[in-house]
């Protein structure tokens, strides 16, 4: 009790002096608010401030000093702002590179990324712009954050966190329910009184970022002209805006964020804070690590980012089929990043050189790729899809989450790599990339986007994506070869090509072939596979949101299974009316639904852990029982 009073007190004095201070950024002149990303800038000094670190708790774990601390964001209408992060670095180590890693929505500043980045030879502090902290002894969950809002020292649960003072960067939730991350209007809790860049809660996040590399500069354990910045989601976007605002930064990798904010928020906002602009100002090496489905970094707008950055030196990897999530052979490579640009014991091959052929003599597009061998190249897999737009309007979300991405396994003739890319239309867009995928000596262990440990003994590199318009593809002569077919997998092959998940461990898959026209299910149709499981179990197959739960027999024998839609129920116990506009299929040994209601969220578990060896798959297909 007496360590959370004097927290407190510690944190009154600390809003009395800084009352008494000159606040972190310039007074508006004449209420003219920034107009421009230049502008939105040219008030601050990131190295102006003292940092006041408070340390709330210390400890070492396998060799690593660990620190929850707080160090201050800046002064704001006359209150002290304050960040809480977590820091670590190998014990005994100088002249260390710095990392500052930045959470996403939802997220948590997370003990696990520096203590796994201390282990690899990096200083590195995981910030809490939200308020959330996991660290061992120290969890500030929302119930946490909200104690902390209510000065509730008294509750044993209570903990310091980031104070953001007189203004609100909070989020999931903002303290003040009608903040907005894509608003600049004036608020009690906003910066300036009138429409303003100033205002935003990104602008305030990217300071608080600033902020943190000003703190790995003083710490005597870095070496302060070696320093980066990685994000994902939001923190994607955070990374950008951070290392498009500030030349300190040597190297920087957003995933999922930071390439497609370009159209939200009014004129002023996108006049100050797009991606766009960020991106125009950034010089030093950038990876942008893109799942080809992502919602919030979307693979077309990555072929924007890397012609708007300044910096020549850049690398992209893009796996297929994901959607803000990715496995570890796509995951690892911001961690090699760092080590090329950073530590300089790494070296990153080429981009892989792409180029399709419209104009051939089959009238089927040709692709070839020049995949750079100055590390062992394990294999070249082409993906390719229908589902791009290319209309000129704002990406369906929906879509861009669902595409089906087709894949060609390329050979290898002579220098090149090469495929064919058969269609089963003409009249979309046809997008195409490549992906190469090479062997390391030996695995890097790293804590990924959401913090999970893992490692990987291999690493991925894209090309750029091709794009060619309907127009495009008829003017070539392309013609469709493929038939649309009622057997959506056979399992053969390099089946798991076309399928994805994101705990490869496991057996259980997902696909969105049945979203491609190629599989339309007839009318009145069924979908039927066959399993075979030599013990008994459950399986679980699911479209979108809902599911069936089947039990196998278990033997040598194949097991055949029919279901009609309404065998498939979400989470509410409602079936399925049809096939119609279907986008995702699963097949897993348990599966948890879930739903809102009335605001309550409902859980409906499926299946069991799974028993024995793998299942086998044979003919997923639709039938007609008629």
């Amino acid at each position: 009790m007496s360590q959370r009073v004097n927290l407190f007190v510690l944190s009154l004095l600390a809003v009395v002096q800084a009352s008494f201070a000159q606040d972190t950024l310039p007074t508006l002149k004449d209420g003219h608010a920034p107009q421009t990303h230049a502008e939105l800038w040219a008030g601050f000094d990131p190295r102006s401030d003292p940092l006041d670190v408070e340390v709330l708790k210390e400890w070492e774990e396998d060799g690593v000093v660990m620190k929850v601390l707080r160090y201050r964001i800046g002064n704001f209408k006359g209150q002290k702002a304050m960040m809480a992060a977590v820091y670590g670095f190998p014990k005994g180590e100088k002249d260390l590179p710095g990392l500052v890693q930045i959470h996403g929505g939802g997220q948590y500043a997370d003990y696990r990324a520096p203590l796994t980045n201390a282990k690899r030879g990096y200083a590195t502090i995981s910030i809490s712009w939200a308020g959330r902290i996991n660290a061992p002894g120290y969890k500030v969950t929302p119930a946490e954050v909200k104690l902390f809002w209510d000065g509730k020292i008294d509750n044993e649960a209570y903990r310091v966190t980031t104070d953001w003072g007189a203004l609100d960067g909070y989020h999931a939730p903002c303290r003040n329910p009608k903040n907005n991350f894509f608003k600049i209007e004036p608020a009690p809790w906003t910066l300036d009184s009138v429409d303003s860049p100033r205002n935003n809660p990104w602008f305030l996040c990217t300071i608080g970022a600033q902020r943190a590399l000003t703190f790995l500069e003083q710490q005597s354990e870095v070496d302060a002209a070696r320093l980066g910045v990685y994000g994902h989601s939001m923190g994607g976007k955070l990374t950008v805006q951070t290392a498009g605002s500030d030349l300190r930064v040597k190297a920087a990798v957003p995933s999922c964020g930071g390439i497609s904010d370009r159209t939200r928020g009014d004129e002023l906002y996108r006049a100050t804070i797009n991606d766009d602009l960020a991106l125009k100002n950034i010089k030093c090496p950038i990876l942008f690590q893109s799942p080809a489905n992502d919602f919030h970094g979307r693979i077309d707008d990555l072929q924007k980012a890397v012609t708007e950055i300044k910096s020549s030196d850049w690398r992209v990897t893009c796996s297929p089929h994901h959607n803000h999530q990715d496995t570890a052979n796509y995951e690892v490579a911001s961690q090699l990043w760092f080590d090329q640009q950073l530590k300089g014991t790494f070296t990153f091959p080429k981009t892989p050189q792409l180029n399709v052929d419209l104009d051939t003599k089959d009238r089927v597009p040709h692709v070839s790729v020049i995949a750079d061998s100055s590390k062992p190249v394990l294999n070249v897999d082409i993906y390719y899809t229908g589902h791009g737009q290319m209309d000129g309007l704002v990406d369906d979300m929906e879509n861009t989450k669902n595409r089906f991405w087709r894949h060609s396994k390329a050979k290898k003739q002579g220098d090149r790599w090469v495929a064919s890319l058969p269609l089963t239309s003409i009249d979309q867009p046809l997008w195409v990339y490549a992906n190469a995928t090479y062997s390391l000596d030996e695995p890097v262990t790293y804590a990924g986007y959401y913090y999970a440990v893992h490692s990987s003994a291999e690493f991925n590199l894209s090309s750029l994506m091709f794009m060619a318009t309907s127009k495009e593809l008829k003017s070539a002569g392309v013609q469709p070869t493929i038939e649309p077919s009622p057997m959506i997998e056979t399992f053969e092959g390099d089946w798991e090509k076309e399928w994805f998940t994101y705990k490869p461990d496991t057996w259980g898959r997902k696909t969105h072939k049945v979203y491609d026209d190629c599989w339309n299910a007839p009318a009145d149709a069924k979908l039927a596979v066959e399993v075979r499981a030599t013990q008994a179990n459950k399986i679980v197959l699911g479209i979108d949101r809902h599911a069936a739960q089947i039990d196998l027999a278990g033997g040598s024998q194949w097991q055949p299974i029919v279901l009609s839609p309404a065998d498939f129920h979400d989470a509410q116990g409602a079936a399925l009316t049809d096939w119609n506009g279907i986008m995702e299929f699963r097949i897993d040994a348990i599966e948890t639904l879930n739903d809102s209601v009335n605001g309550a969220n409902v859980r409906v578990n499926l299946g069991a852990p799974w028993q024995g060896p793998d299942p086998d798959f044979r003919n997923l297909r639709w039938i007609s029982l008629q």
